[in-house]
């Protein structure tokens, strides 16, 4: 089964997007994609949902996709979107899986929804910018970015149209220039046509409906995330690359010791992308046995 432009309205009254893949009748798993990104970007787990029968439900955040903007968004809003969208699919209990910049996402809906999640998982995932050490060895164009959105979040708009502008036109040529910096293992996964055309079209997506969107959510990673990681009742796995240079290894250990229940598991040849590429079936099949099903 592939959906790829399902939509719902909100009690607000705000339209949000959403994608659908893997086996309509299996277990749901709710995917929160990266940054800058979009629902496309479930596409990579696909196949090997439909191999565990898992059902893939893959959400634009607001204002990317087909998701409409929320003025004044924090990533503690998240949680009450995710309710609406499962209580339109008729959904009791649910997975959810975050990748780097949705590993947030995944997050806070542990803190907030505890009740209605089976299991929660975070791959390659952003920490609070502010927590100790965390920015440690981080891509310096990373580092950049996290600091014009602590102070300068509208200098962001600038910079995403130039990116727009890179990816219309030459996307292949964009993507080698912006990635050349990766440590092997990313550069190896990115070689794959297949894999650098999936997020070609997530990328290109994310920015439908212009820059706002992941110039407020660059400013939303910038700033404290609004709630304490110590509170978080529900089991989180963890899965994060040692080579990761996005988001350096310390911000999964720093996950991993803040959240009270985290399953950590570190890789010493993976980086950032090549994670969730070579490990991706082992990650759904954890996130499908802890159900217990």
């Amino acid at each position: 089964m592939t959906a790829l432009n399902n939509q719902i309205t909100l009690t607000d009254g705000r339209t949000l997007g959403f994608a659908e893949y893997g086996d309509p009748k299996g277990w749901p798993v709710m995917y929160f994609h990266g940054w800058p990104s979009s629902r496309f970007e479930a596409r990579m787990v696909a196949a090997a949902a439909l191999k565990l029968h898992l059902r893939i439900i893959a959400p634009d955040r607001p204002g990317f996709g087909r998701s409409d903007f929320q003025p004044d968004r924090r990533l503690v809003d998240w949680p009450a979107d995710v309710i609406e969208l499962a209580g339109a699919l008729e959904l009791d209990r649910f997975s959810i899986l975050g990748l780097s910049g949705g590993g947030p996402y995944a997050v806070v809906c542990a803190w907030k929804i505890p009740q209605r999640l089976h299991a929660v998982g975070i791959v390659s995932s952003q920490a609070p910018s502010d927590a100790p050490d965390v920015l440690d060895n981080m891509r310096p164009l990373n580092r950049r970015l996290l600091q014009i959105g602590r102070r300068a979040p509208w200098l962001f708009r600038l910079i995403s149209w130039r990116v727009v502008q890179g990816l219309r036109s030459d996307p292949d040529d964009f993507f080698a220039q912006t990635l050349n910096d990766l440590p092997q293992p990313d550069q190896d996964v990115m070689a794959r046509a297949e894999i650098r055309g999936h997020l070609q079209v997530a990328a290109l997506e994310s920015f439908r409906q212009g820059s706002r969107a992941a110039a407020q959510e660059n400013a939303i990673y910038a700033r404290p995330w609004g709630f304490d990681l110590a509170d978080i009742t529900r089991q989180v796995h963890l899965w994060h690359g040692e080579l990761d240079i996005n988001n350096p290894p310390g911000m999964g250990r720093y996950l991993a010791s803040a959240i009270p229940d985290c399953s950590a598991r570190f890789y010493a040849d993976e980086g950032h992308i090549s994670l969730s590429v070579n490990q991706m079936e082992e990650i759904l099949r954890t996130l499908s046995s802890a159900t217990g099903r």
